[in-house]
């Protein structure tokens, strides 16, 4: 059965500077309630390439105590900072641990696997997911480091394919994979093609539209939705819908990302 998984804000207080671990649990209980199968916590939705290493290990501990199953992002900009974040994802009790390519270098076809390999044995034999968002590396991971990766570890278990349109995701449907799409706009054609179900940004505010995109097949309504979310600066946008669906979650962001006017707020609002 395909699974729905929302790619989790993390609550921030004070213009960002904090994270607000008060607001972790009626959140993560907002997304429970309308049925998410799990999070992925600290992943682009999540801001995690933007915190701490001290606070995204905070963040992954107070995650797992909530109430649902945990993908804790562990991907960072040094192999040395991913794996220390993958171990403590595994010691902290999260059920799986996904990386993303690291951004800014081109990574070689054998610095990456090394890297990965590094990321996937801090964590083992936790379930390991490779994180592919070009738009955000700066670059794809070749299928043939995915293939390499299976071979030098036990426990890959999927991949989060962010890409898009269906023929940049297509490759990676790899059999004995589970693959979750990231854009909503692909969630029917994905599934229809071998996916395993979404991970979904737009889930984090929005859970039910896009849990029904991945029960019924048809994501017009979750990639329409999409659409709207992305004429404000995502992230503020976010927290702030679910703050008028009665989440105690704060549109704190953390700098350089930018919070909404109040123009903005209310178009927002007006379009959702």
């Amino acid at each position: 059965m395909a699974r729905t998984i929302a790619a989790a804000l993390t609550p921030l207080r004070d213009g960002g500077a904090h994270l607000d671990e008060d607001a972790f649990e009626p959140y993560l209980m907002f997304l429970k309630e309308a049925g998410i199968d799990g999070i992925l916590s600290l992943g682009t939705t999540g801001e995690g390439i933007l915190l701490t290493l001290a606070e995204r290990k905070r963040a992954i501990s107070t995650a797992v105590n909530g109430p649902l199953p945990v993908l804790a992002h562990c991907g960072a900009q040094s192999t040395a900072d991913t794996a220390a974040l993958a171990a403590h994802a595994a010691e902290a009790g999260a059920q799986a641990v996904a990386v993303i390519a690291p951004p800014y270098f081109l990574l070689d076809d054998d610095a990456l696997l090394a890297h990965f390999v590094a990321a996937a044995n801090a964590c083992a034999p936790l379930p390991f997911y490779v994180y592919e968002l070009a738009a955000a590396s700066g670059y794809a991971i070749p299928v043939s480091v995915v293939e390499r990766l299976r071979e030098a570890v036990d426990n890959v278990a999927g991949m989060k394919v962010s890409d898009a349109p269906l023929a940049q995701v297509a490759p990676y449907l790899l059999e004995g994979l589970d693959v979750f799409v990231g854009a909503e706009s692909l969630i029917g054609e994905s599934l229809a093609a071998g996916a395993a179900g979404a991970v979904s940004g737009l889930a984090s505010a929005f859970p039910e539209v896009v849990i029904e995109a991945v029960r019924s097949g048809d994501s017009t309504a979750a990639g329409a939705l999409r659409n709207v979310v992305e004429r404000f600066p995502r992230h503020a946008a976010l927290k702030a819908v679910a703050r008028s669906r009665g989440v105690p979650l704060r549109e704190d962001v953390r700098a350089p990302l930018r919070g909404l006017t109040d123009g903005e707020r209310t178009a927002l609002l007006a379009a959702v």
